[in-house]
């Protein structure tokens, strides 16, 4: 049996099987796996190991006749102690040979890397996490925007466009050294890149205390479908719901501040916005408040008049919303009064789906 040796030649330019393998074996990659995991803040588990000098996800060289998906639950297995099936994959990386972290002794041929979603770990699932003897000497839980300064640079482009990938809900993504070859909104702004702004204050769900000031407020603002509208700051990456701070010609009104920041940031136009309750700081001591509001209207995008950038105006699910927040453990007492809100405006809840954005005017 003959066959050409590109699937571009004519017939005529014809080799041998024994040819062709050898053709196809000479550019053969190596497959391997990662595995991203998180914890209930959002933070990113990365592993220490005994033969490099920076950090990787858990995961590894697929074997001789494994899947890549038994692959990686293998090197859970060896790795962290953990036995579990993984069934979801969020990204498919094509690694080029001349990856600068790979020795050239080991002659790297290029890789096929797929990057599995092991979910988001509680507590006792991190707690019974055992390491072996040897190559893993420790594991950590880091923000997502230090993995660039924790791992290889392509190891943390692929780790970060995986966990976007995750946010985004839009199925498995295919990567060029660790690059969506279609970038997302999510990409193109480099979510998560930075350091997202802790604020791991107490949720209460009831009103201001009287004498407490009220700092800041801002709004769950909801799309008939259930999403919210956040905003994405284009130099930094960092997402923010429509809002602000109070200033002087709101006379303390909360409410004043509220449309008039969404207005002048994000040309957004709210309905009667509905009190949910507060954050409460106790550095300062003050409230950040926050309410719930259906969307009407969208504006042109403009730049924002405090810093002369134009926000990119996404709708996301509330939980892919809070992904982008590091609220700390009371994300979800928030989370459930951001609900309950939305069943009292009698807004349905938002089925799972990538975000969506806003670039130009709508309305509602």
């Amino acid at each position: 049996m003959t066959t050409t040796a590109h699937p571009d030649e004519s017939p005529g330019s014809s080799m041998t099987d024994e040819e062709y393998g050898a053709l196809r074996a000479s550019a053969a990659l190596w497959a391997g796996t990662s595995v991203l995991i998180t914890d209930q803040r959002g933070r990113v588990l990365v592993q220490h190991v005994d033969y490099r000098n920076t950090c990787l996800l858990p995961g590894g060289a697929v074997g001789k006749g494994e899947s890549p998906s038994r692959g990686a639950s293998r090197e859970l297995l060896e790795e962290l102690g953990i036995t579990t099936a993984v069934t979801r994959s969020l990204a498919v990386d094509w690694v080029s040979a001349d990856t600068p972290s790979t020795p050239p002794a080991m002659r790297f041929p290029g890789e096929i890397l797929y990057v599995y979603d092991s979910g988001t770990w509680n507590d006792q699932q991190i707690a019974s996490i055992r390491l072996p003897g040897h190559e893993i000497t420790a594991v950590d839980l880091v923000e997502p925007a230090t993995l660039n300064a924790l791992m290889a640079p392509s190891d943390a482009r692929r780790a970060l466009s995986a966990l976007r990938a995750r946010i985004n809900a839009g199925g498995p993504v295919f990567l060029e050294n660790g690059l969506p070859i279609a970038p997302t909104v999510l990409d193109r702004v480099g979510i998560l890149r930075t350091a997202r702004v802790e604020h791991h204050f107490p949720w209460r769900p009831g009103p201001v205390l009287a004498g407490l000031p009220v700092r800041q407020c801002w709004a769950w603002a909801f799309a008939p479908d259930g999403r919210v509208l956040v905003l994405l700051k284009p130099d930094t990456g960092a997402a923010c719901l429509p809002g602000g701070t109070l200033e002087t010609q709101d006379q303390g009104d909360p409410v004043a501040t509220l449309m008039r920041e969404a207005a002048e940031e994000a040309a957004t136009h709210l309905d009667e916005p509905v009190f949910l309750g507060h954050l409460l700081d106790p550095t300062e001591p003050c409230a950040h408040v926050h309410f719930a509001a259906t969307l009407t209207r969208l504006g042109p995008v403009r730049s924002a008049l405090a810093t002369g950038q134009a926000h990119a105006r996404i709708l996301a699910t509330p939980e892919q919303a809070v992904a982008l927040f590091n609220w700390g453990p009371e994300t979800a007492g928030q989370l459930a009064t951001v609900h309950a809100a939305r069943e009292r405006l009698g807004i349905p809840k938002a089925a799972a789906q990538p975000v969506t954005e806003l670039p130009g005017p709508v309305t509602w």
